[in-house]
């Protein structure tokens, strides 16, 4: 892909930075060194994605025109935009589009009601999930005709149900400073959706990561993050308030050989009430927190960062890593972790090129 060479470009809404990709990273780099000139005067490092073929989860709407059927993006002005292909995506998503759309304009069955389409890939494997505005288990027959054609997993949902044909589940093989992780994950769980940059990512966190006691993890997801740091931990425990994303990262523990993890499912709140002897829980009552020796924690909240009371929790912990989805919240979180944590490093993952969002990871040590 040459720059800027998408033809939908000055229409969709999914990439709106309009400008070559070397200016799409000064432009980050300077938004971040403005923004944080406050916390951090030195050296911001920068991860470099690939320009196309880097989004591995992907959804697009469906157009009806009487016979025909198109995907849609939604347009930069309003409205939908029908799209043919899109430049970003996996390539294995890039190939099946077509097959899918023809295979789907087949079969009135098949098309009718249907207002979206979701792909997920990993390394080797690619899932389609089919969105119905209506009851999918009345086209059974058609959707298991589909699924053969298609030979992936395919998940057809429609108002609260889920249909699975083959299988809902994906591997993933990550290569990080030289090891292979293996991961298995369900179509519901969240997923870093750049698989370069999430293996940088993992690659940056273990490098700054010494010192090593034991380690505290919250939203700790299907063991993204978990699996590799244990290797450089005593112990580590890891909280998820997903019951499927904890069964994952359980998985996960067995394909990598991990024996040194506990996971539990609990919100931060209730981590935070359970280490201050406010309330038991039974779903710690094999976990002795007592027995830890926390040199570390690592959290990885959602866009709306963490609120006062988590904060309160991790500053009291020597080393913190902070993983942010949104600079915003980063910054405000910052005001009050910097008042008894200095910030020692700061990258820049471009999770996703030609847009304005940037994700932050920072390492803050205690004063």
């Amino acid at each position: 892909m040459q720059e800027n060479s998408c033809e939908y470009l000055k229409h969709c809404g999914s990439c709106t930075l309009d400008m070559p990709y070397s200016e799409q990273i000064d432009f980050k780099k300077n938004f971040i060194k403005e923004h944080f000139k406050d916390f951090h005067n030195g050296e911001i490092i920068f991860f470099r994605s690939p320009i196309s073929k880097f989004r591995s989860r992907a959804e697009f709407g469906l157009y009806h025109d009487d016979n025909s059927l198109s995907y849609t993006m939604r347009r930069a002005d309003g409205g939908y935009l029908k799209i043919d292909k899109c430049s970003i995506v996996d390539e294995k998503i890039s190939v099946i589009m077509p097959v899918l759309l023809d295979l789907l304009k087949e079969n009135q069955n098949l098309k009718a009601k249907l207002f979206g389409v979701e792909f997920i890939t990993t390394r080797d494997e690619i899932l389609i999930i089919l969105l119905y505005h209506k009851d999918a288990s009345t086209i059974i027959q058609e959707l298991t005709w589909l699924q053969s054609k298609l030979k992936v997993g395919l998940i057809a949902r429609s108002k609260g149900k889920k249909l699975v044909f083959g299988s809902s589940s994906l591997n993933e093989k990550l290569f990080i400073n030289g090891k292979s992780y293996h991961y298995v994950f369900g179509d519901a769980a969240f997923i870093q959706p750049n698989r370069n940059i999430n293996e940088n990512m993992i690659s940056w966190v273990l490098d700054h990561t010494t010192d090593c006691k034991d380690l505290l993890e919250l939203y700790c997801g299907h063991g993204n993050f978990t699996i590799p740091l244990s290797f450089k931990f005593n112990k580590v425990l890891a909280t998820e308030i997903s019951k499927a994303s904890i069964n994952s990262a359980l998985k996960n523990c067995e394909l990598n050989g991990v024996d040194n993890i506990k996971f539990t499912r609990l919100s931060a709140e209730e981590l935070m009430e359970a280490f201050l002897f406010k309330r038991d829980f039974r779903r710690l009552q094999d976990i002795d927190l007592r027995s830890y020796e926390f040199s570390h924690i690592l959290v990885d909240p959602p866009r709306a960062g963490c609120d006062k009371s988590v904060l309160d929790f991790i500053r009291n912990y020597e080393n913190i890593i902070y993983i942010s989805c949104n600079p915003l919240t980063l910054k405000e979180n910052l005001k009050l972790l910097c008042k008894t944590h200095s910030v020692d490093k700061f990258a820049i993952f471009d999770q996703f090129v030609h847009t304005n969002h940037i994700e932050c990871a920072v390492v803050l040590k205690k004063y």
